[in-house]
């Protein structure tokens, strides 16, 4: 028993190792020439006047209960109203967050990214839970094959150092210009918001700067 305790600490820590060096590295080889509004999830009014920043891990069930809680009442009511721009900012915290958010960015067009964003969170107990990487990997591709991507384009993905090192860069940025320490960290309009998950308090905050 505690040996299977040991093997499975064990291969937490070389995840952590491996995902870590994939961060590190990242630094020395990332991708310039992309601008951010490639790589980020935007939805909404490019000209709103508010504009909710989010930056998750997928594998972070904080991240899942803000966007079930707040985020599906704020798209109804304010970012389908086109008063508020909703960007989704990859923030992985281990390899299979980051595995993860591969798979959202290959997802072709914002709609399909947010839909499949959706499923990702509502199903995170299912597919981000235990130490097998392919198990994950295997998981997270049924989820995405509903969104017309199949296992050529799935594992095409998982293999993009491109694609890898977009989304290592852009949370190695938001380290240094936000100094994020947990995810999910939520800004609006460049304010970092401090409050609970609850969409009547988050709502007011929206409705300060209206």
């Amino acid at each position: 028993m505690h040996l299977v305790i040991k093997n499975k600490m064990r291969l937490k820590y070389i995840n952590y190792f491996i995902f870590y060096f994939l961060i590190i590295s990242s630094l020395l080889v990332c991708n310039s020439n992309t601008t951010e509004k490639d790589k980020n999830i935007n939805v909404g009014n490019k000209d709103a006047k508010i504009i909710v920043k989010v930056f998750s891990s997928l594998t972070c069930p904080y991240c899942a209960d803000f966007h079930k809680k707040i985020f599906t009442s704020l798209k109804k009511e304010f970012i389908d109203t086109n008063l508020v721009r909703f960007e989704h900012h990859g923030f992985p915290l281990d390899l299979a967050a980051l595995n993860a958010e591969k798979i959202l960015r290959c997802a072709t067009g914002q709609k399909k990214r947010l839909a499949l964003l959706d499923e990702i969170y509502e199903k995170q107990e299912e597919w981000a839970l235990g130490n097998d990487i392919n198990n994950i990997n295997s998981k997270l591709s049924k989820i995405a094959k509903k969104y017309d991507l199949n296992d050529v384009m799935i594992n095409s993905c998982l293999v993009d150092e491109n694609l890898e090192d977009q989304i290592l860069e852009i949370r190695i940025n938001a380290s240094k210009k936000y100094s994020i320490q947990s995810t999910p960290t939520i800004f609006i309009n460049e304010k970092k918001y401090n409050g609970s998950h609850d969409y009547d308090l988050f709502k007011k905050e929206i409705e300060k700067l209206l």
